[in-house]
């Protein structure tokens, strides 16, 4: 009788790549990875996270544990991250060692805490929020005082989709938070047009290209449409914003992509508000939408290969995020989105559905702004909910 035979020591064909976390940047990594011939490799918390569900080289590991991390990076050409979670004292220790991690401590920990990158971006000349560490009620009601309220109040580590952030109109909005052992900033309220999204990638002998200037729309703090390439931006400006985050990623020394999130202004000038180093929610229209996914020229990057064209392929590109609703059953609403327009692309990420929780995307390529737009948002809700919009 034959037995079963896993692949998990099948030894590699090609570099391979260690990207710590397993969430759906990890899974769609994957996509490019097969192409490239790149072998990824992923450490995961369980085997039901997204990643951990499609990939063969999947270990399984607490990310905070250095004897993990040594251990998943063996044998890999580069080790990178799909969160930024990972301590910044462990990113240095696999360095020190000789692992090419990529982005590296240096770099990474201008996007773990927000002060951090607050004093460089600053030390650098780029645009931002007027900003202070806060410690207690009184440096806040000072930073307000001076600064004008509301204040927007940030845990320096941590926050994500919204998480970690307070926008307070006086400190008793806040008194619980300011109590609490949570290492705490406060940035002037910046009362924006709108928000813009600047992905740059950069490899480790210096080559950066940039993709183009795109709008994000946020709802609830999280990122629910990305619109590539930001609809009616002066070029100048456009041109401005890719300087400034090409910029940051030279002067910060980031190996693979940075995604620069900013606030355009009613001048039309933009102002830096976060970083990401590591693939981004608004690039995934780069998947269809581009000549070179993000994801490709993230795994380019940090295994120090040429960068891919980031030129779109079609003047509008409009992806929209599916959030889970009440009935999980999305699968049987592929038929309806898929007939009504075969031209939509769909990526679930093969997360569980909660209400309000990123379970996939949607994009649509097109030539009419509006006409794209509404393709996505009838997808993506039918998706969500079965209804029509």
């Amino acid at each position: 009788m034959t037995s079963v035979v896993t692949r998990s020591e099948t030894p590699p064909i090609g570099p391979v790549v260690g990207m710590v976390g397993a969430g759906q940047l990890a899974r769609m990594t994957q996509q490019a990875a097969i192409a490239l011939g790149v072998e990824l490799r992923v450490l995961a918390n369980s085997p039901d996270e997204s990643a951990a569900r499609v990939i063969v080289d999947i270990r399984f590991g607490d990310y905070r544990d250095l004897a993990v991390l040594r251990e998943f990076a063996a044998g890999c050409a580069a080790i990178t991250f799909d969160h930024e979670h990972v301590p910044t004292g462990h990113v240095e220790a696999l360095a020190a060692e000789g692992l090419a991690v990529r982005p590296g401590a240096a770099a990474l920990v201008h996007a773990q805490d927000k002060a951090v990158m607050r004093e460089r971006l600053t030390a650098i000349g780029a645009p931002c929020p007027a900003w202070a560490r806060v410690s207690s009620a009184g440096d806040l009601e000072d930073f307000g005082k001076e600064h004008g309220w509301p204040v927007v109040l940030k845990a320096v580590r941590g926050g994500y989709d919204g998480r970690g952030v307070w926008v307070c109109s006086s400190v008793d909005e806040v008194e619980e938070v300011l109590a609490g052992d949570t290492e705490l900033m406060a940035e002037a309220f910046v009362p924006f047009e709108r928000e813009l999204a600047v992905l740059v990638a950069r490899s480790p002998h210096g080559q950066g290209v940039s993709y183009p200037v795109v709008e994000t729309v946020q709802r609830d703090g999280i990122c629910v449409e990305v619109i590539a390439p930001a609809p009616g931006l002066d070029p100048e400006q456009a041109a401005q914003a890719q300087h400034i985050a090409l910029k940051i990623a030279n002067e910060l020394g980031v190996t693979g992509l940075l995604a620069v999130e900013m606030f355009q202004l009613a001048d039309g000038k933009v102002m830096v508000n976060e970083l990401a180093m590591r693939p981004h929610n608004s690039g995934h229209w780069t998947i269809e939408g581009s000549r070179t996914s993000q994801f490709e020229q993230h795994l380019r990057a940090v295994l120090d290969l040429p960068l891919g064209s980031p030129a779109p392929v079609a003047p509008v590109v409009v992806m929209v995020n599916v959030l889970g609703g009440e009935d999980p059953d999305i699968f049987s609403r592929y038929e309806h989105v898929m007939a009504h327009d075969p031209g939509v692309k769909i990526h679930f990420y093969g997360k569980e559905v909660r209400p309000g929780r990123k379970i996939g995307h949607v994009t649509a390529l097109g030539t009419d702004l509006e006409e794209v737009r509404a393709r996505a948002r009838h997808a993506a809700a039918h998706l969500a909910t079965g209804e029509y919009v």
